[in-house]
């Protein structure tokens, strides 16, 4: 039997949902993730493959900038399927712009370039172009941070796609239809994004172990941000019965097991057509949480305190995305007017004069 000495290969051991360990290998720390078993065929096939498509980077290139951040912990530190997102638009930067030299950043033609590049993805799809153009500038302003360049060009681009979500909201009617006609096993599910406001991957992947019978705390998978959140009465109601001291996950299917993520939106997409929802998403439970929160006077502050926002994204939700022009609103911006004002029921004559019920008149 011959031994093949592999240089470079990184592990990481998780723990399941079950309460058992893996260990899955990688091929170099923050790079991609080699099949099979170590010591077996497909192992070192896998790790070949890998290393052969892995360039050397010529220095005062973006290529060294992209690979210095790829092995740097802001990206290794991601969530597994958000470095394999990274992943796929690197790529795409690394074919068009690898050999770029850093000394040519400063230039103001350069970002006249970046973006003409940006307009170009956009043809196919604005969503990924701005997904695509965040990276790239993710990992400049990674490389400015640490002065390995002078100036990041992408920084305050703006955005492409705009996502109109002012009807996107779920009413307090479409809740009570998706509560009679969705399966039972969807109703937790339902309640933990209103009364959270966190997003469905972290809400799949929630443990009973984060919750303590008053509150739940999780890390955020997509930004890292750790939040805590005190449990209402409504969701504590739903939680307690079925409360477990382990950790396997709170959510799970008809059969008592883990939802994929496919397999959710699949069950979900179902059950929204069966109670005559059209036009929402689940997705659309974390931005109508902010503006149920909103309604009820709570601060920006202390939203995103509670769903694990940015005072600027709990800012443009309300602003652009979420909170549409309820009448309710209007409604209660007069009684609040009404509240403040000394002759609420009064109005005045011609003459700017207010009267009292008996006639006589009143000076303001």
């Amino acid at each position: 039997m011959v031994r093949v000495k592999l240089k470079g290969i990184n592990s990481k051991t998780k723990k399941l949902a079950d309460g058992s360990f893996k260990t899955y290998w990688y091929a170099w720390k923050g790079g991609p993730r080699l099949e099979g078993v170590p010591g077996s065929a497909e192992f070192v096939a896998s790790y070949n493959a890998a290393v052969s498509q892995k360039r050397q980077a010529p220095a005062g290139t973006l290529l060294s900038i992209m690979n210095g951040f790829q092995a740097s912990p802001e990206f290794t530190e991601l969530a597994e399927r958000t470095r394999k997102d990274y992943v796929k638009h690197i790529l795409k930067i690394e074919k068009e712009f690898g050999d770029f030299p850093t000394s040519a950043l400063p230039d103001r033609r350069t970002r006249a370039i970046l973006l003409g590049w940006r307009d170009e993805l956009a043809q196919k799809s604005r969503r990924q172009a701005d997904y695509t153009w965040s990276i790239l500038a993710r990992m400049l302003s990674w490389a400015e941070g640490r002065g390995l360049i002078a100036v990041n060009p992408c920084s305050k681009a703006g955005r492409l796609y705009r996502a109109d979500r002012n009807d996107k909201v779920w009413t307090d009617d479409d809740e009570a239809m998706f509560l009679k006609h969705a399966p039972a096993h969807l109703h937790l599910p339902l309640m933990l994004a209103l009364w959270t406001g966190q997003r469905q991957g972290d809400l799949l992947r929630l443990p009973w172990t984060a919750y303590d019978g008053e509150k739940i705390r999780l890390r955020q998978s997509k930004t890292g941000v750790r939040v805590v959140i005190p449990v209402a009465t409504a969701l504590k109601a739903m939680l307690d019965p079925i409360r477990k001291r382990e950790p396997s996950p709170i959510l799970v299917n008809s059969y008592g097991s883990p939802w994929t993520p496919a397999g959710f939106q699949t069950a979900w997409a179902r059950a929204c057509e069966k109670a005559g929802i059209e036009g929402l998403t689940f997705h659309d439970l974390r931005g109508t949480a902010v503006t149920r929160l909103a309604k009820a006077e709570c601060t920006e502050a202390e939203i995103a305190t509670l769903t694990g926002h940015s005072l600027r994204d709990v800012r443009s939700i309300l602003d652009s995305h979420y909170l549409s022009r309820d009448p309710t609103l209007a409604e209660s911006a007069i009684r609040k007017l009404e509240a403040r004002t000394k002759f609420p029921d009064q109005t005045p004559d011609r003459a700017g004069t207010f009267h009292e019920p008996n006639g006589k008149s009143v000076v303001k």
